[in-house]
């Protein structure tokens, strides 16, 4: 058996998972570069990288807790199960289906655009002083209200409001009206029917 990939994966795939070429830099090093990978082994090779690299996790620290199912562990059961998914051109999502998940399996696991991904980091992102989508105009002494659009990729101005209770829900509202727009979209039933959820329970989710 060879090296563990991020000291437990096992790649026992029965053909060549990465090709390399040798390089010579600048400085007149020899190098490998990298020239193709296996897009099955680079999916289930990053999902570790993300559960078990201790580098990664000093860089971002939301990662800490993150574990992979022993059965992943084994490259070619995890190919197995990806190959039934529709992922390509899609990114792996662990917690979409159970907000706050930390394992990866095939039960929690699906395979989101990027523009859902987006869609999904920007509900978790920093909040800050205030609650989600909402920060004070020092100005106008009110709460103003932003939204990303999904389909523009940019910031929507939502108004301004005098309490934050108020604000945020503008915020949510909208947050849900795009919702419910791009799981139109989705081929995977289960995405379309969580991003749905996701804001319809936003509150109880967090």
């Amino acid at each position: 058996m060879g090296k563990l990939v991020y000291g437990v994966g096992i790649n026992d795939a029965d053909y060549v998972t990465q090709l390399f070429e040798p390089i010579v830099d600048v400085c007149g090093k020899k190098k490998q570069k990298r020239v193709w990978v296996c897009p099955f082994y680079e999916k289930w090779k990053d999902m570790l990288k993300r559960a078990y690299s201790e580098k990664l996790k000093l860089r971002r620290p939301t990662y800490g807790g993150i574990t992979v199912t022993k059965e992943w562990h084994l490259f070619s059961t995890f190919k197995s199960w990806m190959e039934q998914q529709d992922w390509e051109g899609n990114q792996l999502d662990k917690d979409l289906l159970i907000p706050g998940n930390k394992v990866y399996n095939q039960e929690t696991c699906v395979f989101v655009s990027r523009q859902v991904n987006l869609f999904l980091t920007d509900s978790t992102a920093a909040r800050g002083e205030y609650k989600i989508g909402v920060s004070w105009n020092k100005k106008n002494s009110k709460f103003v209200v932003r939204c990303n659009n999904p389909f523009t990729c940019e910031g929507e101005y939502l108004g301004y409001f005098l309490q934050e209770d108020e604000a945020h829900q503008a915020w949510l509202t909208r947050k849900l009206e795009y919702a419910h727009a791009l799981a139109t979209l989705q081929t995977d039933e289960r995405v379309a029917k969580a991003l749905i959820n996701r804001y319809t329970n936003y509150g109880s989710l967090l």
